[in-house]
C-alpha cells in the first residue's frame, strides 16, 4: 500500500478523474487549493495586506492504493503532460505507507 498525491491546476480536474479511472483508482479524495510560485515578479507585487488572491486556484487528489495501479497512473500523467500547451502540468509523489488500519 502507498499514498499517492496529485496536485494540478482546477481546469484540469475533468481529466484528471478520467485518469484515475483508467489507472482503475476508484477510492481516492480531493481538496481545493491554492498553487504558488515564487518567482521574483510574484514576491514584488505581493502585499502583506492584499486583498487579492494570487495563487492558482488547484487540486490535490490523494488515494491509498497499490504500486500497480499508481505504475498505471503515472503513465497516464506522463502522455497527458507530453500533450500539454500550458506551463501546469500533473505532478505527483508516491509515500511509502509503513502502517495502516
Amino acid at each position: 500500500m502507498k499514498l499517492v498525491l496529485v496536485t494540478a491546476v482546477e481546469e484540469f480536474q475533468k481529466e484528471v478523474l478520467k485518469i484515475f479511472k483508467k489507472a482503475n483508482i476508484k477510492n481516492f479524495s480531493s481538496s481545493d487549493i491554492d498553487g504558488y510560485k515564487n518567482s521574483p515578479e510574484l514576491l514584488m507585487a505581493s502585499s502583506w495586506f492584499s486583498g487579492e488572491k494570487s495563487g492558482n486556484e488547484s487540486r490535490m487528489f490523494f488515494s491509498f492504493t497499490e504500486k500497480e495501479k499508481i505504475d498505471d497512473l503515472f503513465k497516464l500523467m506522463e502522455e497527458f503532460n507530453k500533450e500539454l500547451k500550458t506551463n501546469n502540468p500533473l505532478k505527483a509523489i508516491v509515500l511509502p505507507i509503513e502502517r495502516f488500519i
